[in-house]
């Protein structure tokens, strides 16, 4: 059995690699620069015979408190790295990120064959949706997308992102809300989207202080976000990261609230990111997908 039976992965990029991967840590290469971050799934300790965990850029210290900081070396505090034709602009900041989950582009992939192949105009909505991966992979495809984050400077960044990417006058509504009471508008307005996108936080505060939890809200959101489906639904996507959520939990959520009364299929899968020092694979969560 191949890897790809089981898991998807992000097996395209060209500027971005874990190199290793060792005690905790991955050394990645993003660009021209290498840095090392704490990974949770990094629960083995390997020999570093790689010489980049020497000649890293910039080291993340987790701290035995709880969050950390970053070490610099000759880093510069933006650049930028391209996927597909995408531009993303990378900023090292607070709690170990970049701006960029590498590892979605393996959803990005899929969707974006799935909105060129349909052959129609559609319409996305992204939520929780952070600097924009998976918006402007959809809008490159042809998708007209409505992106809602809480953060005003996450919707900054993306906005960023897409002028990088020379996607600034496609169509793109940039909302900076609440998730869960941006939907619940959208019902009341009587608006539908033909796909549905969503990338929740474990945990959360909406910009009012709204707190979100992932295990008490997402099937609620969930079960909103079907009243928003089109008569002619494309797909529904849901990522969890952070949680530990199970592939078969996103399985269930979308079986009952999309696939019961839309039909179509679902499927959910680990999704990963090769390591090249060991040809082996570093999980990043899961996703769930339901096509019609």
């Amino acid at each position: 059995m191949r890897l790809s039976d089981y898991m998807w992965l992000a097996d395209q990029w060209k500027d971005y690699e874990v190199i290793d991967c060792s005690n905790g840590e991955k050394l990645e290469r993003w660009g021209n620069y290498l840095l090392v971050r704490p990974d949770p799934q990094v629960i083995w300790d390997t020999p570093r015979a790689h010489k980049g965990w020497k000649q890293m850029n910039g080291h993340y210290h987790r701290s035995s408190k709880g969050g950390g900081e970053w070490e610099f070396f000759d880093l510069p505090q933006q650049w930028t790295i391209g996927y597909k034709g995408l531009t993303f602009n990378l900023k090292p900041f607070s709690f170990k990120h970049t701006g960029l989950f590498p590892e979605q582009a393996a959803n990005w992939d899929w969707f974006g064959a799935k909105i060129r192949e349909a052959g129609r105009p559609v319409k996305v909505l992204n939520l929780f949706a952070y600097t924009g991966g998976a918006t402007l992979a959809a809008a490159q495809a042809g998708a007209a997308v409505t992106h809602v984050d809480a953060s005003k400077g996450m919707v900054g960044w993306a906005k960023e992102n897409a002028a990088s990417s020379g996607l600034a006058d496609k169509p793109i509504r940039w909302i900076v809300d609440d998730c869960v009471k941006f939907v619940e508008r959208e019902i009341r307005r009587g608006n539908h989207y033909d796909a549905v996108i969503m990338d929740p936080p474990s945990y959360g505060r909406g910009p009012k202080g709204e707190i979100w939890k992932i295990e008490d809200a997402i099937h609620p959101l969930v079960r909103l976000c079907a009243q928003l489906l089109s008569d002619q639904p494309l797909f529904f996507l849901i990522n969890s990261y952070t949680t530990g959520l199970a592939p078969a939990v996103l399985s269930y959520l979308l079986g009952v609230e999309v696939a019961a009364s839309r039909g179509g299929t679902v499927r959910a899968e680990e999704i990963g990111l090769p390591v090249t020092q060991t040809g082996l694979v570093l999980p990043c969560g899961a996703s769930g997908r339901w096509e019609a």
